[in-house]
């Protein structure tokens, strides 16, 4: 499950740089790029276990500060290359077979369809940081792989939670939870309530640490290995 779990995200990580017009490439054991991505997404993903460190640091752009390798399997050790370890955090699981969580009634959650409510649905997220102002790009919306999903209230007005979901063949991802009232456990309620709505019966993969990954174990999400985060020094 963690090599699938890795190639969803870099699936997602893909599409995150294709809206930026930023090209990837994916190898036999890992997924890299070679101009510097967006804003918080790696330079690399490792696909496989046996990823080498030449692998995953040869194609990218190690010349402008920012680049970040993520260690799908906690194997690679890049200290010696100039980077330090930025987090770690757990590959989690939810099966399909498990109910769904109860959404909570006083939220309504639902694909975000346009530019205006991406922009709602980022400025949420990002707690109105002028630093991330569109790192979320519109052409996310015509990408069939990805849905970006809104959690309102007070008739749509307000998007007080939200998420990211990457379809592949057979797992769902999911990664950009948030609340933006701190309610965690109401945000993956609602979340995965509605993702078994949408794609029934198919299992749920991503990755969490801290308070996110208490949350999501909270509401049946199984945590797994550890990965790794390098960034440069």
């Amino acid at each position: 499950m963690i090599a699938v779990s890795a190639r969803n995200n870099a699936e997602w990580c893909h599409a995150m740089c294709r809206a930026h017009g930023i090209p990837g490439v994916f190898g036999d054991r890992a997924w890299t790029s070679e101009r510097r991505t967006p804003p918080l997404y790696p330079d690399a993903v490792t696909l496989a276990p046996e990823a080498t460190v030449p692998e995953v640091l040869g194609p990218i752009d190690r010349t402008l500060a920012g680049c970040s390798v993520k260690d799908s399997f906690g194997r690679l050790d890049l200290s010696a290359e100039g980077f330090d370890l930025a987090f770690r955090a757990r590959w989690i699981h939810r099966p399909a077979v498990l109910a769904a969580p109860v959404a909570p009634d006083d939220v309504v959650w639902r694909p975000v369809r346009t530019a205006p409510a991406l922009g709602r649905w980022e400025d949420a997220w990002s707690g109105g940081d002028e630093a991330l102002a569109g790192l979320f790009r519109p052409g996310l919306l015509s990408d069939r792989a990805v849905t970006v999903l809104a959690g309102t209230a007070d008739g749509g007005s307000r998007t007080v939670a939200g998420a990211v979901v990457s379809r592949s063949e057979s797992v769902v991802g999911l990664s950009n939870v948030f609340a933006a009232d701190g309610d965690l456990d109401r945000a993956w309620s609602g979340c995965l309530a509605t993702v078994a709505r949408l794609w029934p019966g198919m299992p749920v993969v991503g990755y969490e640490h801290g308070e996110d990954l208490s949350a999501a174990a909270r509401q049946g999400c199984v945590p797994g290995l550890e990965l790794r985060v390098w960034l440069a020094s």
